[in-house]
């Protein structure tokens, strides 16, 4: 005898686990734990600033080996700077289209496209200068 097996929306067929309409908490949403613990935190570590740069000084100064006091030193640096920028190497097409290949129909659609996204203040007729030049 064959018994048809009850299955949820899932597909499963226990009584546990498995994911539930409306469980959880909503997509989106940020956790009010997460962001009280967060700020608690960062405020703990804030009160401990300077012994972590003394700490950091000291290594630097007189750490056991080389990469020790190399890595503080970058630390110390990059707290006192910032990080240095770094450069990237951009591959693919970099905006040099021949426009005067597109039909009459798909410039005006370009158009329509690129003409939301225009600068405040310029001419967006295509026809002049800018505007406020005179």
């Amino acid at each position: 005898m064959t018994e048809k097996i009850k299955r949820n929306s899932n597909g499963a067929t226990g009584k546990r686990g498995g994911r539930r309409q409306g469980a959880g908490r909503p997509q989106g949403a940020r956790s009010r734990a997460t962001k009280t613990h967060k700020a608690t935190l960062s405020d703990l570590a804030r009160e401990h600033t300077s012994v972590a740069l003394t700490a950091l000084v000291d290594i630097a100064k007189g750490g056991e080996s080389e990469s020790a006091r190399v890595s503080a030193a970058n630390a110390l640096l990059d707290r006192a700077y910032g990080k240095p920028t770094q450069a990237h190497e951009h591959k693919g097409a970099i905006g040099t289209y021949d426009l005067t290949k597109l039909s009459d129909d798909e410039f005006n659609r370009l158009e329509d496209i690129l003409g939301s996204l225009a600068l405040d203040g310029r001419d967006q007729s295509g026809e002049g200068e800018e505007d406020g030049s005179g």
